[in-house]
């Protein structure tokens, strides 16, 4: 039969919960010992109970599994607080590194320029020209490189036309020359005569 979950929460009933806690210590100390047997692990475990009441185990002393884990603690503690520290410094840096940008932002914006020195305008004039030539130059670039594209269109373009044209001629003459369709040369030439008969007298005498 299988055994249904049992729904971890608290236990109202006082003596039930009495009663689970006194199996389930029993069952994790079997289990520290176990680990600390089989997996040759420096185990120690400390339970209260409800009353207060103290349930120890250790593998070896427990002062100094105690006294380990303080030290290591203590390392932890430390290595965090250098890393805080060295994080709130990186901060700091890339914080002031932003505030030189946005400054100079404005000033190449025409911002702020009433502390510059005479020096630093002509820096100023030399990075916005500079700036400006790179633009023009990546204009005439872009510019250039959409001309060879609609080139490159008007060719394909007047090739198909050109396509077209032949086709369209072929097509012609294939009706021109077809049976049924032959045309006389008066015809082309315009040059049909017509008969006509002439009558001398009075109308209906004839």
């Amino acid at each position: 039969m299988v055994r249904g979950k049992t729904e971890v929460r608290r236990i109202e009933n006082a003596t039930s919960r009495q009663v689970t806690f006194s199996k389930r210590r029993n069952g994790l100390l079997k289990k520290a010992f176990e680990l600390s047997v089989l997996c040759d692990a420096e185990v120690a475990l400390i339970v209260f109970s409800p009353r207060g009441k103290l349930y120890e185990f250790s593998s070896s002393s427990m002062e100094k599994t105690l006294d380990r884990y303080m030290l290591h603690a203590m390392d932890v503690n430390i290595n965090k607080r250098a890393k805080e520290h060295k994080m709130k410094s990186e901060t700091a840096s890339l914080m002031k590194k932003i505030e030189q940008l946005e400054a100079c932002k404005r000033k190449l914006l025409g911002e702020n320029l009433e502390s510059c020195t005479v020096e630093e305008l002509h820096e100023l004039e030399f990075q916005l020209e500079q700036s400006l030539s790179n633009i023009r130059e990546r204009k005439y670039h872009m510019l250039a490189e959409q001309i060879e594209r609609l080139k490159e269109k008007e060719k394909n373009l007047l090739k198909r036309n050109s396509s077209l044209h032949e086709m369209f001629n072929s097509e012609t003459q294939l009706q021109l020359f077809a049976p049924g369709n032959a045309v006389s040369d008066d015809h082309d030439g315009q040059n049909t005569e017509v008969e006509t008969e002439l009558v001398i007298g009075r109308p209906g005498t004839c």
